[in-house]
């Protein structure tokens, strides 16, 4: 894995009007300032409760909504200037596979029709079109039998495997996995994720991965990026994160993780956090963490804590360690 960064976030924000009778009340403030950078060929976890905004995050990213401000660059290109080709360029290195397959599988349309469409729309050369489709099938574990089937008379995870042969028929170097597990079953759940590490392994594919179960998203990512309610509160290294993580929200978040001992079970220590999450449409002054944090002081309540350096590698943003620059 290479240190060069494919995708790099400058506070990026994206804010939704509440509208009124006559007139916009507020904003949810959905995505509100947040940056990092993804290096080529690497897993980036991006982890938070449900509703802290990662996957405004990742439409933002590849331009699904608009954003309200902020830049993001592609192989260091501007993705919000492109036009033309080149956004189409953007958009065929650049995909997503959703976290319900079957809604973005056209249900009228037959596996090898749902795979051929973006090829014929970039004007992509394959050859034979029906050995082209029957290989990338082959790829994730289908066959040639399935190529003139329905959507419907898959299983949950055969269509996945249907939704990833056609972002496989793009030739992408960028993917946003939005949870794309949490409706399988367990055992189709361990399928899916080793074969995207494989494929990752061969052709050397980045990811942005998103969920909410933290093992699994140890299990993928090489860095994590932890959020809540529109911000990035820490990023660290996977291994760095679970064994030490520095953020009272993230301590609060691998304490909730059941562990399969009795005796560390007991023996865990306890880390309770107060409350409900505040509004995203009127967030609390500060850090928008301190009404539930056990650790809270005075300048938690006046004064936001920037993202800062802690060590080589991993950034935080809780006063508590702004004095612990590396």
């Amino acid at each position: 894995m290479t240190q060069q960064p494919i995708i790099k976030v400058q506070n990026l924000k994206k804010y939704f009007p509440v509208k009124g009778i006559f007139f916009t009340k507020g904003y949810v403030k959905a995505v509100d300032d947040v940056s990092f950078e993804i290096m080529r060929g690497e897993t980036f976890g991006l982890v938070g409760e449900s509703g802290c905004g990662k996957t405004t995050v990742a439409r933002t990213i590849l331009r699904l909504i608009k954003a309200t401000s902020g830049r993001v660059f592609f192989e260091g290109k501007d993705v919000f200037k492109l036009k033309g080709d080149e956004l189409l360029w953007f958009r065929r290195k650049a995909q997503i596979m959703f976290q319900d397959p079957y809604s973005s599988l056209n249900p009228r349309m037959t596996v090898f029709e749902i795979i051929m469409e973006p090829v014929r729309f970039h004007k992509i050369e394959v050859g034979d079109p029906e050995d082209f489709v029957v290989g990338l099938l082959e790829t994730v574990g289908m066959n040639r039998d399935h190529l003139y089937r329905f959507p419907h008379e898959f299983s949950g995870g055969q269509r996945q495997r249907i939704a990833l042969a056609r972002i496989l028929a793009m030739k992408p170097e960028f993917i946003v996995l939005d949870e794309p597990t949490s409706a399988l079953d367990v055992s189709v759940h361990a399928q899916i994720l080793n074969m995207l590490r494989d494929l990752q392994r061969e052709r050397g594919f980045t990811y942005l991965f998103i969920s909410h179960d933290l093992a699994v998203v140890k299990y993928m990512s090489h860095r994590i990026a932890v959020m809540y309610l529109g911000k990035i509160v820490e990023i660290a290294p996977s291994d760095k994160l679970f064994e030490e993580p520095l953020h009272p929200y993230t301590q609060a978040l691998l304490a909730a993780l059941p562990i399969p001992d009795p005796e560390y079970t007991r023996k865990k220590p306890k880390i309770e956090i107060r409350g409900e999450p505040p509004s995203p449409i009127n967030p609390p002054p500060g850090c928008r963490f301190h009404p539930r944090c056990p650790h809270a002081m005075k300048i938690c309540k006046e004064k936001e804590p920037p993202l800062t350096q802690v060590e080589p590698g991993r950034f935080v943003a809780c006063w508590l360690y702004t004095g612990r620059k590396g």
